[in-house]
């Protein structure tokens, strides 16, 4: 496969669970507001979502729910949005539609036609927000389904994978370190923290959660299982286990040195992920190891592209 394909491929990927990922901390973030309207802000998704925004702007709108969700989800100018993370995968499979199947592509047209006009922007401009997101949710897992039950098992659907579960990893890590800010400024021994019950929910982990721990957030077993739970599907364990197993199947197509690379980096955070003593006790010292396993992840994004995907 020409490396530009692959890199293409890659990209689509990237993009799409980007915007399910965001699209479920949006959804668990409106939510979290019907709590307590009066002390509710948007600031940290507008810092992670709003595109160039100065510190007066996310003022301004932090508490604006309208005018916040038209600008991370619908916004055309917001170059962070989920309209145009959309728009962007779109326009990536449009360039490699002999390496995807016409249910892929049909999906994901689909998909972006949803974002840009019609009734799930109505929804969440004027009607009921959570059923607009609900809406484009549903989208997001049409393309899931039709990536998973259409293509075939060769290197476009390598590269979806490996595009799919590096930006996955990247988002676990990000949402776990800017939500756990709020754990550590709420914890209450005597009671439970709801801040937890929205983190695991936030990234689509409630229902494993209460049934491998009975219902019972507390920080130590919620940060066990979004770092270490194997089949939780956005563990960075599960996703750096995934990553390294479909990364082995490019082996016989690559450049011995190549190979061993990516091998190496893979398999190093892997171990670092897996041996942490990182703790709720000590919250610098998650936040710590949260960076500098998004640090590594980058490390790991350059190289693949320096390697496999043509980048110079």
């Amino acid at each position: 496969m020409l490396s530009r394909v692959a890199d293409t491929i890659y990209w689509l990927a990237r993009y799409m669970d980007r915007t399910q990922a965001m699209l479920q901390v949006i959804r668990t973030h409106y939510q979290a507001s019907q709590d307590s309207p009066s002390e509710f802000s948007w600031r940290s998704l507008l810092y992670s979502y709003g595109g160039s925004l100065t510190l007066e702007e996310v003022a301004a709108m932090e508490r604006d729910t309208p005018r916040v969700l038209d600008r991370i989800i619908l916004g055309k100018d917001n170059p962070t949005s989920a309209f145009n993370s959309v728009l962007q995968a779109r326009e990536n499979a449009r360039a490699v539609q002999d390496h995807i199947t016409q249910e892929v592509w049909q999906s994901l047209n689909s998909f972006y036609h949803a974002t840009r006009e019609g009734e799930i922007p109505e929804q969440i401009r004027f009607g009921d927000p959570l059923s607009g997101i609900d809406a484009l949710m549903r989208h997001g897992l049409v393309f899931i389904g039709a990536v998973q039950n259409t293509m075939p098992r060769d290197e476009s659907y390598g590269y979806l994978n490996l595009g799919k579960l590096l930006e996955r990893a990247l988002q676990t890590t990000d949402t776990l370190r800017v939500q756990w800010l709020n754990v550590a400024a709420q914890a209450l021994p005597e009671r439970e923290i709801p801040q937890l019950r929205y983190l695991v929910h936030s990234m689509s982990g409630q229902e494993l959660y209460l049934k491998t721990y009975r219902g019972n957030f507390n920080p130590e077993s919620v940060l066990q299982f979004v770092l270490h739970n194997a089949y939780f599907t956005h563990s960075l364990h599960s996703c750096l286990s995934r990553l390294s197993w479909y990364f082995e199947r490019l082996k016989s197509d690559s450049l011995p040195e190549s190979h061993e690379k990516l091998e190496f980096l893979i398999g190093r955070l892997a171990n670092q992920v897996k041996y942490t003593d990182a703790s709720a006790r000590d919250p610098q010292q998650l936040n710590d190891f949260l960076l500098h396993t998004r640090k590594e992840l980058l490390n790991i994004a350059v190289a693949l592209g320096k390697n496999y995907l043509g980048k110079s």
